[in-house]
């Protein structure tokens, strides 16, 4: 895969007439007009992307990446990459956090290995790799381009595959030791964010380790934008030197799940701040990809309400959850799925006998 494949794609717009037809089919539930809020709203966008007014939510997946980053070794992290691996060990074995937060619900988790710095795969997770770990971005470019676009095309393809399987519904998770780093490094460089503004404790940093992390953000966001550092990129091509630069492949493969959901038109489940970085980074690589985005979660990082905000998306859940995995995006799953059964079999008010809401404009 060559950059000028990335950009060159191009994304239909979801269908407004079947958007329209999936708003008249909640307006003829037997409740008051719009009382079901954003879950109304979300409803008709899954019709919108499927072209179907009867959605096929069903059967779900969740696609994880995994990868380690150089820049762990500048200390910004408590523990070390080891971690990455061992987690993704219990990933493959469903004996994770989001594999037990999920045990009796219907969603099939495919983990990626995408770039950890070890020399084999644990049992369960599927092998991807396209390097041993990123390098440092203090010291030089964490990915080469053929990494990062190799990484993209993972992504891609885990969506693919996930359309053969007939899923109909996707949500994004990851697992790395400092990517909360990578990701408010590269949120910082697409919005021009301070990193002061926006940087987070991770996996619970001391006071003493937030500023050692802001400082090597800091360094990063100077030694790759130069004079960019603070004016955020749109143009594509700088997004993906951002990406390669100060991402991790773990975002870079998620950036390509986002891109293959408007692709394959499957609504794509943001969970944290990680995949929301590499949503917003998917959507500037093909714009057209953030209408096939659903948001889960608000997410504790203190970038993730700027970067829905320019997403122009908004997160159901508000629970200051940070436990990454996928975890939020898991838990709308069933949320949407009360939800459509009321829009499918909800009692009608023609068969109750019940006077229709009128809308009414104020």
């Amino acid at each position: 895969m060559k950059l000028d494949d990335v950009l060159s794609l191009q994304i239909e717009k979801p269908s407004e007439r079947i958007r329209a037809q999936a708003k008249d089919i909640w307006n003829h539930v037997a409740k008051p007009i719009d009382s079901l809020g954003l879950f109304e709203e979300l409803i008709c966008r899954i019709a919108a992307v499927q072209n179907r007014t009867d959605i096929q939510i069903d059967q779900k997946a969740l696609i994880i990446m995994c990868a380690d980053n150089g820049v762990v070794f500048e200390g910004v992290s408590q523990c070390g990459q080891e971690v990455t691996e061992q987690v993704a060990a219990l990933m493959g074995k469903r004996k994770s956090s989001v594999g037990k937060l999920s045990a009796h619900y219907p969603v099939e988790i495919f983990t990626y290995d995408v770039g950890m710095n070890c020399s084999r795969v644990p049992e369960g997770v599927i092998d991807r790799k396209v390097c041993r770990g990123t390098q440092d971005f203090v010291k030089g470019p964490a990915m080469t381009d053929e990494q990062c676009l190799e990484a993209i095309r993972v992504g891609i393809e885990a969506v693919e595959a996930c359309a053969e399987k007939g899923m109909g519904l996707i949500a994004t998770g990851e697992m790395g030791i400092g990517n909360t780093t990578t990701s408010t490094a590269l949120a910082c460089a697409i919005l021009g964010m301070l990193p002061r503004e926006c940087t987070g404790r991770g996996a619970g940093l001391t006071d003493e380790g937030l500023g050692k992390k802001i400082r090597v953000i800091e360094e990063g966001l100077s030694l790759h934008l130069g004079e960019q550092m603070g004016k955020g990129l749109t143009a594509a091509g700088d997004v993906f030197e951002a990406l390669r630069r100060l991402g991790g492949a773990d975002i870079a493969g998620l950036c390509g799940v986002f891109i293959g959901g408007a692709m394959y038109r499957i609504p794509i489940v943001i969970d944290g701040l990680i995949s929301a970085v590499a949503a917003l980074a998917a959507d500037r690589l093909v714009p057209g990809c953030r209408d096939y985005m659903i948001a889960s979660h608000r997410g504790k990082e203190k970038a993730m309400a700027r970067l829905l905000e320019e997403l122009s998306l908004s997160a159901v859940i508000r629970a200051d959850m940070a436990l990454g995995e996928g975890t939020g995006a898991v838990m709308l799953f069933p949320l949407l799925d009360m939800a459509r059964c009321l829009y499918a079999d909800g009692t009608s008010f023609q068969s109750a006998s019940i006077k229709q809401y009128e809308r009414l404009t104020p």
